[in-house]
C-alpha cells in the first residue's frame, strides 16, 4: 500500500489524489478482520473481487479466506442479518439467561439498565444477580461497538452484596472491551451498583444516522393530553377577544381537541359569545401541528342595541422599587483659615464666581429615599442646620 502512494506521489504533479479512504468493503476487512474469523462471504462478483484483491496486498496468507457468495437468498435475509439490524433500533436487548438491558440515549449520557428478567436458574439471588450481571456485561460491551454509542455511559448493574463478585463483573466487561477501537476509560461500580465509564466517539450512534426527532413529541415521547390542549384553547380564545372583540372569530384545531371543547367546554363558548357579543366557530383541522390551535378573524360583529362591550383588563405589572433620590444642596460656609497677606506691588483681584460677602459656596450631593416622610425629615434637619 505505501509502495503504492509513493509510487503515484512521484510519477503525479500536483495537485493531484494520491490516496483515499477505502470502500466500505475495504474498511471492513482492515478494521474487523482477525485471526478468530474463519471464512468471509462477499456478495456480488464485483465485491468479492475486491476483497479478495485487498486480502491479497494486506495479507496474503489469508486471501483463502475470502469466499464468493453465490446463493440465490440474498446473504443478509439468509444469514439473519436485517433481524438485527432492526433489533439494533429497539431499546431492550435480550439475553440468553432470559434477563434484559435498556438502553437510553440522552442529551446528557447513555443510561443502560440491567434486569434479571425470567433468570431464576440459580439457586440464590446473589448467583442469579452475578450470572445475569456477567452476561449483561458481554452484551454491553457489544452493543457499544454496534450502536457507536459515545461519550458518558452509566450501566446500572443488579446489585450484588459482596465485593468480589463486583470485581468479577468489572473485569468481564474490561476483558470484553479490549477490542473496541475508540479510547475507553472505565470506573468501578459504586454502592449504588452503578458503573461509569466513557468512550471516544468514533462517528454519529445508529440512532442520530438512521432516525428523525417526532414531529408530534419533539423527540420527548410525551405529548399533551386532550384536556390540557382544550383549556389552552380556551384561555386562547378568551385572550383574543379582549384584544379585539370587532369580528366573529373560526378557531382550528385538531379533531379529537375540537371534540372535547364542544363536548365539555361548550358553556364556556356561549358565556363568551354573550360577553364579547361574537360568535365562536370551532373547526376540525389536524394540520395545524404542535401549534395546537389557530384563531382567524371573520365578518364584522353587530352588536345588539345597549351591548356594553367587555373591558380589556390591563396586564399585570410588577410594582417598581423606589429609587434614591440624589438631591444637591448648596451651603455657605464661613472661610476657615485667615487671609494671607499679599504682596503691594501685585494687587488683589476679585475671585470670579464669589459674592458680595466673600463666602466659598460649597456644593453638597445627598441621598434620600423618595417619599413624603423622607422628604419632610430632611427638610426639617436642614432648616435646623442653618439656623444653628
Amino acid at each position: 500500500l505505501w509502495e503504492n502512494v509513493r509510487n503515484l506521489t512521484l510519477q503525479s504533479t500536483a495537485p493531484a489524489l494520491v490516496y483515499e479512504e477505502g470502500s466500505l468493503i475495504k474498511r471492513s476487512v482492515r478494521d474487523l478482520y482477525n485471526k478468530d474469523i474463519d471464512e468471509i462471504l462477499v456478495s456480488g462478483e464485483e465485491g468479492y473481487r475486491e476483497a479478495k484483491d485487498f486480502m491479497r496486498m494486506l495479507m496474503p496468507s489469508h486471501a483463502k479466506v475470502v469466499q464468493p457468495f453465490r446463493d440465490t437468498t440474498p446473504i443478509f435475509v439468509r444469514n439473519g442479518i436485517e433481524a438485527q439490524l432492526d433489533r439494533m433500533l429497539q431499546p431492550q436487548v435480550t439475553l440468553k439467561s432470559g434477563g434484559y438491558i435498556i438502553i437510553n440515549q440522552t442529551e446528557a449520557l447513555v443510561a443502560i439498565d440491567v434486569n434479571s428478567g425470567r433468570s431464576t436458574k440459580e439457586h440464590s439471588i446473589e448467583d442469579t444477580a452475578l450470572h445475569t450481571n456477567l452476561e449483561a456485561a458481554e452484551e454491553v460491551a457489544r452493543q457499544l461497538r454496534l450502536r457507536d454509542l459515545a461519550g458518558l455511559i452509566v450501566i446500572d448493574f443488579i446489585d450484588m452484596e459482596e465485593n468480589r463478585n463486583n470485581r468479577s463483573v468489572e473485569k468481564r466487561l474490561k476483558d470484553h472491551l479490549k477490542n473496541d477501537r475508540a479510547r475507553i476509560q472505565v470506573g468501578r461500580i459504586s454502592h449504588f451498583g452503578l458503573m461509569e465509564m466513557s468512550r471516544q466517539r468514533i462517528r454519529a450512534s445508529v440512532l442520530e444516522s438512521t432516525m428523525k426527532p417526532c414531529p408530534h413529541c419533539g423527540g420527548t415521547g410525551h405529548v399533551r393530553s386532550d384536556s390540557s390542549v382544550a383549556l389552552m384553547v380556551v384561555r386562547a380564545i378568551e385572550e383574543f377577544l379582549l384584544k379585539d372583540s370587532r369580528c366573529h372569530i373560526t378557531v382550528r384545531t385538531p379533531a379529537a381537541t375540537a371534540l372535547y371543547v364542544l363536548n365539555h367546554k361548550r358553556g364556556t363558548l356561549v358565556e363568551f359569545e354573550h360577553r364579547f357579543g361574537v360568535t365562536i366557530t370551532i373547526e376540525a383541522d389536524d394540520t395545524v401541528g404542535a401549534q395546537h390551535y389557530a384563531i382567524f378573524r371573520g365578518a364584522l360583529a353587530e352588536k345588539p342595541e345597549g351591548f356594553v362591550e367587555a373591558r380589556t383588563f390591563p396586564a399585570y405589572v410588577e410594582p417598581e422599587e423606589p429609587e434614591d433620590e440624589i438631591v444637591i444642596e448648596e451651603e455657605d460656609e464661613a472661610p476657615v483659615q485667615a487671609e494671607q497677606p499679599r504682596p503691594a506691588q501685585q494687587p488683589q483681584q476679585p475671585r470670579s464666581g464669589e459674592d458680595g460677602e466673600g463666602r466659598d459656596r460649597k456644593r453638597r450631593k445627598r441621598r434620600r429615599r423618595r417619599g413624603g416622610k423622607d422628604r419632610e425629615h430632611g427638610e426639617r434637619e436642614h432648616g435646623d442646620r442653618e439656623q444653628g
